[in-house]
């Protein structure tokens, strides 16, 4: 015992284990309590999977729980614009009338609701609110999904998905990682239980890491192979490396030929793509690409994961799709026999075969938007036209917004014409636990419990790799935990599903919430229906049953291994059905055409000019998720910078005679912001970057030392955007960098 953890237990604190929820990991750490506050959070050494790791946004618990920021009682926007406390019953009585009100007068497609990326947190939440919108006859739902990696289930759609899962990170020869960081930002490809721990044990096995990033980061300080180029390539590499396999005849013929259609059209569309070109065009060596292809093609397991920056510089769907290529000509998939990899706990057992789900309709269909000719996809719908749906007159305008557990005006693109958006809505709702950008502008802010209050559970992770390739639990893992504290004294607070479900009664609504698992027609579960009707008097403990009765191991076996436990599953995946006639697909038309407009694009010009001779490129942070953490006091997380600074390669400061610390102006074609400059060694010439989610409103750029800047300000949401996802470019955006700041010019 630790003199701290003695000390804890004189003064009668108590030390439990539970589970954090503030990204997708949902690492197992210990949560100490003392008079009904928690005190401190930290790693748990006896949690089997995570082994005592946890990062700094985890152990700031505490203080996001305590903080003085807090909302302890919902509110409501007055008449000269300040806010008041209002009781969470009357609120959700005035919600719903108004709800009602609109709707009677402009149909359902005027209620839309967004949800962000904290709602996992909270199993029930994001459903419920789909529950809602589906129960109001709206299908204006949104996720932070389409302006984060659309690409992902984009090109899955295209290229299908093979029904064996993945191949393990741990024990194979080579990877490739695509813009990505895991070192920091947790992401897929590297496991996230301690991702630089499992990246370090790994090379030191003898992976052979080979990454493609424009900055030298964490991650690709452990690469063999390290490429560095010019931002937006990352389509033009991935053919090159195609071509090279392809040329050189490494490819997995045998797979090919039983599994795959269209390897001709993919041959024939790489055909351009040399290794010369390539490093002509992506400004890296020849040598390196060809070596990194054969390192690729000819070492055991690996496969290819692409990040956010990737899916944020354009072609992201090509991105995506040509890694997904990429692994499927090397073979890269498990075979029967192979032990399973991601074996479900919680979610319905599944049979993994060795066979392919085809491609399948990934958009043109369901809901159209009425600007840009955008569609459903499989990505979602496109949230970066969501605005100009609340903006545009007319039938069909959006005129009331739910914001749950998110925050638009930090995190959508085009900041100027989001404020807009939001200032113009009949009404905003926000379900926040701070008075967030967003909430600024709400017309209600619902006070939502925090993670600790509620209990949690670790299925919706098992769920992600439905989702994408090289993220979710590696082994049969699970961990349930309590409620660890009470509410605040004299709060008046609301778990999410509890105001969606509370807002449908008084609408006289009734809510039914389906769940379904797997790769869609290959269910091999029933969908869970939750009919709220027949479920008065439901505690949330009650919900994550029902959500979780089909599992593999029932919630009451996970119960009994507070600490998280590895279950014994040993499977090995099937062999492929006799009748399986569905193959993977490298020739996606769509995909084809999209990569022979990126080798005809006229690269030269895209750089030639001078008036913005900068790439801002976007870049994570270990200390905070998106927008969340910012405001700590104390600088727990900030570390005496409330503000984003811009990383810049110390030889470009000195050109633009410029220090550390300096004021800057930076500025693209739409838009610009100030920030403060920093020296970075791991940046490459002329690229810069800044972390999203920071900023004041609009007009309060001024401030920008104590809350930064606001990137999405810099890009259009109506120019340079994809046409299936919407999503604009959100990094590599052409840029100059001034010397001071002055708001007046």
């Amino acid at each position: 015992m630790t003199q701290a953890h003695a000390a804890r237990e004189q003064t009668g604190a108590v030390t439990v284990p539970t589970l954090c929820r503030l990204c997708p990991a949902h690492c197992g750490v210990l949560a100490t309590v003392e008079d009904g506050r928690i005190t401190e959070v930290r790693g748990d050494p006896d949690n089997p999977l995570f082994q005592g790791y946890t990062c700094p946004k985890g152990r700031a618990l505490p203080e996001l729980h305590n903080s003085p920021l807090r909302l302890l009682a919902s509110q409501k926007r007055q008449a000269d614009g300040a806010f008041a406390p209002i009781g969470v019953d009357q609120a959700m009585d005035e919600i719903a009338a108004r709800l009602r009100a609109i709707v009677a007068q402009y149909g359902p497609r005027s209620v839309a609701i967004y949800t962000g990326t904290s709602g996992q947190s909270y199993p029930g939440g994001a459903n419920m609110a789909a529950a809602l919108l589906q129960a109001i006859g709206s299908p204006m739902f949104f996720t932070p999904n389409p302006i984060d990696s659309p690409g992902k289930q984009i090109a899955a759609s295209a290229h299908g998905n093979w029904l064996a899962g993945d191949l393990p990170f741990a024990g194979a020869d080579t990877w490739l990682l695509v813009g990505m960081n895991p070192v920091i930002s947790k992401a897929n490809g590297v496991p996230f239980n301690n991702p630089a721990q499992r990246l370090k044990e790994e090379v030191a096995r003898g992976m052979k890491l080979i990454v493609i990033d424009p900055r030298r980061t964490e991650t690709a300080k452990r690469a063999a192979i390290h490429l560095q180029p010019r931002p937006g390539e990352d389509p033009t590499i991935l053919a090159g490396l195609i071509h090279v396999i392809i040329a050189e005849g490494l490819v997995d013929r045998e797979f090919i030929d039983g599994e795959v259609d269209g390897f001709d059209a993919l041959a024939a569309q790489v055909a351009d793509f040399t290794p010369e070109y390539v490093a002509r065009r992506a400004e890296v060596p020849a040598d390196q690409v060809t070596a990194a292809a054969r390192l690729f093609a000819t070492r055991r397991g690996g496969m290819a994961n692409c990040g956010t920056g990737p899916n944020f510089s354009q072609h992201g769907n090509l991105t995506e799709y040509l890694a997904l290529c990429l692994a499927t000509i090397c073979g890269r998939w498990p075979r029967a026999g192979d032990p399973v990899h991601r074996p479900n706990a919680l979610l319905p057992a599944y049979t993994a075969r060795a066979q392919a789900s085809g491609p399948f309709q990934g958009w043109g269909y369901g809901t159209k938007l009425r600007v840009r000719d955008l569609t459903d996809a499989a990505c979602g719908l496109p949230t970066a036209a969501l605005a100009d749906e609340i903006l545009l007159e007319g039938d069909g305008q959006v005129r009331a917004l739910i914001c749950n557990g998110s925050n638009p005006m930090a995190a959508w693109p085009d900041q100027r014409r989001t404020q807009q958006a939001m200032e113009k809505l009949d009404l905003l709702v926000c379900l926040d636990v701070e008075m967030a950008l967003t909430a600024r502008l709400a017309d209600y802010v619902i006070a939502t419990k925090m993670t600790l209050e509620t209990p949690g559970m670790t299925q919706r992770v098992e769920a992600l790799k439905y989702y994408t390739i090289g993220i979710g639990y590696p082994k049969p893992y699970a961990q349930y935990s309590p409620r660890i504290v009470a509410p605040p004294p004299d709060s008046d607070l609301i778990e999410e599903w509890e105001f969606y479900n509370g807002v449908a009664k008084r609408m006289g609504l009734g809510l039914t919430m389906g769940i379904k698992y797997g790769f869609g027609r290959f269910d091999e579960a029933p969908p869970t229906i939750i009919d709220m009707a027949k479920s008065d008097n439901l505690t949330t403990e009650g919900l994550y049953e029902k959500i979780c009765e089909k599992g593999r191991f029932t919630l009451d076996e996970v119960r009994r291994h507070p600490h998280g436990h590895i279950f014994e599953v040993n499977e090995t995946v099937a062999p492929k059905d006799p009748d399986c006639r569905e193959r993977l697909d490298v020739g996606n038309a769509h995909m084809m055409g999209e990569l022979a407009q990126v080798r005809a694009f006229e690269f030269q010009t895209e750089h030639a000019d001078q008036a913005y001779p900068f790439r801002l490129i976007s870049r994570r942070s270990n200390n905070f998720l998106n927008s969340a953490g910012r405001r700590l006091p104390g600088e727990k997380l900030t570390r005496g910078k409330a503000y984003n600074p811009l990383f810049m390669h110390p030889q470009d400061l000195t050109e633009l005679g410029l220090q550390a610390g300096d004021t800057v102006t930076i500025t693209s074609r739409h838009d610009r912001i100030p920030s403060i400059v920093e020296p970075d060694e791991t940046m490459r010439r002329k690229v810069i970057a800044m972390y999203h989610c920071f900023g004041g409103l609009v007009e309060e750029d001024d401030g920008f030392e104590t809350h930064g800047s606001n990137v999405g300000r810099l890009t259009p949401a109506d120019r340079q955007y994809d046409a299936i996802s919407g999503i604009p470019r959100m990094s590599n955006i052409a840029v100059s960098v001034s010397r001071g700041w002055s708001k007046d010019v």
